[in-house]
């Protein structure tokens, strides 16, 4: 009976995950006593086993596309640790209800998984990460750079040795390209440098090696 006690308290003193996975932290120290902690009382606890196939993004989207969001959406996802290098993945949550009031826009969370698990488990928990969820998406269509696009969704194009700015009707965009509708024909160039105080309409250009340069002031 002394030798069956013995090993049933030596049995307690090992703790068996329930999942195969990675210890993340231990919180407790060597000869420190653990008790069991009482109903609807939390403590914390012992260490935290983390299952590297379970990571996924979790990340806030503006409430005005809340009633486009659904499971199941195709999104693709850019790590700051992973720099050049873009993840395909499906949304796998909408939360009901508004989360929380960011810089006065108020936000709805979602979750994305990776759809490649070898690569979900390379990131470590915690690691910032950007995410574009795609609502549509069209093929065949006209676009342009969307760093091209002014305010008012205008751009400047080129007309011979010269500026001129149009205007334009965008259809799907995201910061990447913006379709176009009307405004522009397939072949126009576009300037995309628009940052530039002496990038303007009217100012005079040349074609040199495939580029636009800008030639003088007019």
């Amino acid at each position: 009976a002394g030798l069956a006690l013995a090993r049933e308290a030596l049995a307690r003193r090992v703790l068996r995950a329930p999942f195969d996975g990675v210890l993340a932290e231990i919180s407790t120290e060597i000869g420190e006593f653990i008790t069991p902690a009482p109903p609807g009382v939390p403590i914390p606890a012992v260490m935290d086993l983390m299952d590297p196939g379970s990571i996924y993004l979790s990340l806030p989207m503006d409430e005005v596309d809340a009633g486009r969001l659904r499971t199941g959406l195709p999104a693709r996802a850019t790590v700051d640790s992973r720099a050049g290098e873009q993840f395909p993945g499906r949304v796998t949550r909408v939360a009901p209800y508004v989360l929380d009031v960011q810089a006065q826009n108020r936000t709805v969370e979602i979750e994305v998984e990776l759809d490649d698990p070898a690569v979900a488990a390379t990131l470590l928990p915690g690691t910032s990460a950007d995410v574009e969820v795609v609502l549509e998406a069209r093929a065949g269509v006209l676009r342009i750079p969307s760093a091209a696009v002014l305010s008012g969704d205008r751009v400047l194009a080129v007309d011979g040795d010269r500026l001129v700015e149009k205007r334009i009707e965008p259809g799907l965009r995201n910061w990447d390209f913006t379709e176009i509708r009307a405004g522009l024909v397939a072949g126009e160039r576009v300037v995309t440098s628009l940052d530039r105080s002496e990038v303007r309409a009217g100012a005079r250009v040349r074609i040199r090696a495939g580029e636009v340069e800008r030639k003088s002031a007019p």
